[in-house]
């Protein structure tokens, strides 16, 4: 009954939208539909929050057809303007709502086509097409969306996350723990632990299909490692912080991107005396701490838990350190 008093209530708000902006068709035929149809679905998902079936006094029995005449109209609009990629997202998004899912990821595609390189429109049309997929897998058109939205938007976190998936639904665990403890550092807490829990399953699997280093190898390791030890203002009060505190030590390259070659996270409730990073700790296998002669080393103590500065954070000046590392290194927090 909920749902279709929700039906019910996208249909009016679409109906009263096509009474409220008519007037407006004249400026574009598509970006008329588009209002419409927002307004249309915005007035459905408010019921869905905050109405109550009990207040109905005479139900009737309401279908999505009006609201399915509202989709219709929008894609004979975009018939007539095909080039407007905003166009195909809103349709992919109501195709959604409507459970056509196929149609959906239509939709998305045509609109990945002509946004190539926007991050958010390529993010959404991956996981559309994956939620078409039998399997709900993300196949390989889906796959190098992900990647080109990443790299045209390297803070994308949900395309970092849904690349995650794609790589582990390939047993290409080793590449997605990357991916993921790259984005690790700028999740909120909440998110953070759900995505440390994943982490700890994929690191699993990665090992198990690791062959074994030579004794070379793991002395080669070894030497790549930097070591600091952190140093917390006098007086440092952890009461007087948000329990979401998290302390980032990290290894950028000098004078290149600001993504680190090497990235540890803490809570606030167990803040390192010293921390040992390696590359182990390298979001990205292409570009480990151990492929760097010099790195700048820093420690910050973000107060939102993210890995951005922001103000009231306490952070130590950067340090050039030369590779390998000889003795331990101490940051002091200000």
């Amino acid at each position: 009954m909920t749902a279709a008093l929700a039906a019910l209530a996208g249909v009016a708000g679409l109906l009263l939208a096509l009474a409220v902006l008519w007037p407006l068709r004249a400026r574009g035929r598509l970006g008329f539909m588009a209002a419409c149809l927002s307004i249309g679905v915005a007035s459905a998902s408010l019921y869905l929050l905050v109405g109550d079936p009990r207040a109905a006094q005479a139900p009737a029995a309401p279908s999505l057809a009006e609201l399915r005449d509202g989709v219709q109209a929008l894609e004979q609009a975009l018939e007539q303007e095909p080039q407007r990629a905003d166009g195909w997202v809103l349709l992919g998004r109501s195709r959604a709502e409507l459970g056509q899912l196929d149609a959906a990821a239509a939709a998305y595609s045509r609109a990945a086509a002509l946004a190539p390189d926007d991050a958010g429109v390529l993010v959404e049309a991956a996981q559309a097409r994956a939620q078409a997929d039998p399997g709900k897998r993300f196949d390989d058109v889906a796959l190098e969306w992900l990647q080109h939205a990443l790299q045209v938007q390297p803070d994308a976190e949900r395309a970092a996350w849904l690349l995650g998936i794609a790589l582990r639904q390939r047993g290409r665990d080793g590449e997605a723990v990357a991916v993921w403890s790259a984005l690790l550092p700028r999740l909120q807490p909440g998110a953070a632990a759900a995505l440390e829990q994943q982490l700890v399953i994929a690191r699993a699997a990665a090992g198990a299909q690791a062959p074994a280093a030579s004794a070379g190898a793991v002395q080669e390791k070894a030497a790549t490692r930097v070591r600091v030890r952190i140093a917390l203002p006098p007086g440092f009060d952890p009461a007087q912080w948000p329990q979401g505190a998290a302390l980032f030590v990290l290894a950028r390259a000098p004078g290149g991107p600001p993504m680190p070659v090497a990235v540890r996270r803490y809570p606030l409730q167990a803040l390192p005396a010293s921390v040992s990073l390696s590359d182990a700790d390298s979001p990205m296998p292409t570009q480990p701490l151990s492929a760097h002669a010099r790195v700048e080393v820093l420690a910050r103590l973000s107060r939102d838990g993210t890995a951005a500065h922001a103000d009231g954070d306490l952070q130590s000046e950067p340090v050039m350190v030369q590779l390998p590392q000889r003795g331990e290194l101490d940051l002091q927090l200000r």
